[in-house]
């Protein structure tokens, strides 16, 4: 057992699930930003006059800021630090809230949408890596799960935003004004989010490796005792010690192995199916026969699920272990992605359909919704940490990219089997393989990475 794994509950909890929750609020963003064209989009399309090629350019333009932002900011902040570059992150998000609410034109929109991806893109790597880098051992899993939590309150949030915003006028009100004020609702929560980023601490890790020991002390004899500081600050500068701080470093081999777990975390976080179903669920629910209120309304319930069993990997992924919550989810999505397949296919009815995508939701929030961001933020060197976790999060935004642009392909153009019906459960049959594949490689190549200090992970990977 690992030494940290025996020790109390830190000094000062509190501290810690301050940091904590002022960091998740990257997470809150990043789901509210992402979350807000759901309701935006139509509006924008009938203002100004787009065709579906630009329909889709609208948005989609935020990821393509946020794969800017992902794969920069781990250099960025290597360099100048985690939350010098959060702070940098919360800007963006204001910046684009307000541009994004005032254009006269397509161009405007794009671009300000654009800066605010790209503050996504940075606070989606930074902000578990800077929980990660703060928390104790024993509870640094149910930390960093906190900001997946945080991303589903976002998206739930601003679903009730956009609602309540729509409320407020007539279908003209709404193509006029009532789109403006969704998107400039972001500015509330981007304030906030840079004000309280000024009462945090720099992360320890990094002032370590910037020779800044004095300045780490202070905040980890908070989060963790003064003795145990004491030893927290060796066992970085030991592992320091045996790092270049180099991009190549991290595909040498022992290390590569932690590229490898990183990258294909982050890349069948996404294309095992959980953005299709997110985006497109009136569209399935509708072609099972749904009405399009209906529909509607089981949105709401998937995100009532899935910010449910979210709780659920926060109560015991530090119990159980990554790796196992991680087996459990993925075989239960599997089993749904069969089952939704099959409705399809025999035509089984709407409530078998519902049932299966409930237990999808349910499966991918207690483990592949949270675990890629908690073991990303855990397996990387220290020096090289933030480098590390932006290719992994870039790739993980390739994979949104890819879902988001070919699922309504999937769903709609398909030949395989010549019917609407086949083709949709092709689609699903598609995110089961990929499911197999990722079940597959956790059981084989993901180390259980529970109670271990990540010196302790570090070092894991060379023996």
């Amino acid at each position: 057992m690992s030494r940290e794994a025996t020790l109390q509950k830190p000094v000062s909890s509190g501290f810690v699930i301050k940091l904590t929750i002022v960091a998740a609020l990257g997470g809150l963003l990043f789901g509210y930003d992402t979350a807000v064209i759901a309701g935006v989009i139509g509006l924008i399309k009938t203002k100004f006059q787009l065709s579906s090629a630009m329909e889709g350019w609208a948005a989609s333009s935020a990821i393509w800021g946020c794969i800017l932002g992902s794969s920069t900011a781990g250099y960025l902040s290597d360099k100048m630090g985690r939350k010098t570059v959060l702070i940098f992150t919360a800007v963006l998000f204001a910046i684009s809230s307000i541009g994004a609410a005032l254009p006269t034109n397509l161009t405007m929109f794009v671009i300000f949408r654009i800066i605010g991806g790209i503050g996504i893109g940075a606070a989606s790597m930074l902000s578990p890596l800077y929980i990660s880098e703060i928390a104790p051992a024993n509870i640094r899993g149910k930390l960093v799960s906190v900001y997946q939590l945080a991303i589903v309150i976002g998206i739930n949030l601003i679903y009730f935003v956009n609602m309540k915003i729509a409320s407020f006028g007539e279908e003209q009100w709404r193509v006029d004004t009532g789109w403006r004020w969704m998107i400039g609702s972001g500015l509330l929560p981007s304030m906030l989010f840079l004000v309280l980023l000024f009462f945090v601490p720099e992360s320890p890790r990094w002032l370590i490796k910037k020779n800044r020991s004095s300045e780490a002390m202070d905040t980890l004899e908070r989060l963790n005792g003064k003795e145990e500081a004491q030893e927290v600050v060796k066992e970085v500068k030991a592992s320091l010690g045996h790092e270049e701080g180099t991009v190549g470093e991290l595909f040498k081999p022992g290390l590569r192995k932690a590229m490898i777990v990183g990258v294909v975390l982050a890349l069948f976080s996404q294309i095992t199916g959980i953005n299709a179903i997110i985006y497109y669920a009136p569209k399935i629910f509708e072609s099972a026969g749904s009405t399009t209120d209906a529909a509607l309304m089981l949105t709401v319930i998937i995100g009532f699920i899935n910010t449910v069993f979210t709780f659920v990997a926060i109560s015991f992924i530090d119990k159980l272990g990554r790796k196992t919550l991680l087996l459990w989810g993925v075989a239960g999505m599997l089993f749904s992605l069969i089952g939704t397949a099959y409705c399809f296919l025999t035509g089984a009815g709407a409530i078998y359909l519902m049932a299966f995508i409930f237990i999808y939701i349910a499966s991918f929030a207690a483990s592949l919704g949270p675990i890629p961001w908690v073991i990303m933020s855990e397996i990387f060197p220290t020096k090289t940490r933030g480098i590390a976790m932006s290719f992994a999060t870039t790739v993980l935004w390739l994979g949104v990219v890819l879902i988001t642009q070919f699922t309504p392909i999937l769903l709609d153009n398909t030949t395989w089997g010549g019917t609407d019906a086949k083709a949709a459960a092709f689609t699903f049959i598609l995110f089961g393989v990929n499911a197999v594949i990722l079940w597959l490689f956790t059981k084989a190549r993901i180390p259980e990475t529970k109670q271990r200090t990540l010196e302790e992970i570090e070092a894991s990977w060379t023996k």
